[in-house]
């Protein structure tokens, strides 16, 4: 039986824009499909992002729909172009889960600013081995020792990402994360001394968001805001016990303002460091 395709926010990205212009042209499903010279099923799951788009119809709708620009063309093929792309993570398909998280790797690897809030767990690009282990193993308590320590190299691999130049990352973690002792007090020991060298690169900027600071607006959960180059919008990805959210546009707005706000609230980054030292102190 051939493998379910998976939707992905990229070919969502694609089949929302032409459904857009489709509409805004005042033409229905079957006048475009006729004109494409395909069925209206087809067209149908070009705009849901279930079926990829090929170049040659894409080139087709931005002439039936005007699109003459030649920079939003050449950017409506870029992104295109995006849609199959795969990379490292292809040889731990058997070990990723939903389309979600296909999704998750696509947009690391595309990020040029990443601001990452942590209220239940260290952000998982600045985890260490053993503190992930332990979370993954709360997680799912009957996983297999190979599975775990799959997931675990999956993890410690995504933070290849940080090595590169381009990006920068902002980091706000909730003084709760760092003192409850995930894996016991020596996995906490190293995750800590982690974050303070993690601190000290010059496109990671981590802060603590201390006790002291009181009631604070990211008591909802944990949360990250990706902004990629053009044509990308900004994302925001929160993860739930229910389900994954990805959010754009005005949703990723809210999530921007509410990341300014506890980086607001949070020790300033000379503070922040001095913190993770005497926490690493205290836990030695």
């Amino acid at each position: 039986m051939a493998a379910k395709r998976q939707v992905t926010l990229r070919a969502q990205w694609i089949g929302k824009t032409f459904k857009e212009l489709r509409q805004r042209n005042g033409m229905t499903m079957q006048e475009v499909a006729e004109y494409l010279g395909r069925d209206q099923s087809s067209l149908s799951r070009f705009e849901a992002g279930i079926h990829p788009p090929r170049k040659d119809d894409v080139v087709a709708l931005m002439d039936l729909f005007g699109v003459d620009e030649e920079s939003q063309r050449q950017a409506t093929l870029h992104m295109v172009g995006e849609v199959s792309k795969t990379g490292w993570w292809e040889k731990h398909a058997k070990d990723i889960g939903g389309g979600w998280f296909v999704d998750l790797l696509w947009l690391e690897e595309r990020a040029e600013h990443m601001q990452l809030f942590g209220v239940a767990a260290v952000p998982g690009l600045l985890q260490t081995s053993g503190y992930a282990e332990a979370l993954i193993k709360a997680d799912d308590p009957k996983a297999a020792k190979q599975q775990v320590k799959r997931w675990v190299d999956l993890r410690i691999q995504r933070q290849q990402v940080l090595d590169r130049e381009s990006l920068t990352i902002s980091v706000v973690i909730d003084e709760a994360v760092l003192r409850r002792p995930v894996g016991g007090p020596q996995a906490m020991v190293s995750q800590v001394a982690h974050l303070a060298n993690q601190a000290q690169r010059d496109n990671i900027d981590i802060r603590v968001l201390p006790f002291a600071a009181g009631a604070h607006c990211g008591g909802a959960g944990s949360f990250r805001v990706i902004r990629m180059a053009e044509p990308f919008p900004t994302v925001a990805h929160i993860e739930t016990p229910a389900g994954v959210l990805f959010a754009e546009s005005e949703g990723a707005e809210e999530l921007v303002d509410r990341y300014d706000r506890l980086h607001q609230g949070s020790l300033d980054a000379e503070a922040s460091m001095d913190f993770l030292h005497m926490l690493e102190r205290e836990l030695r």
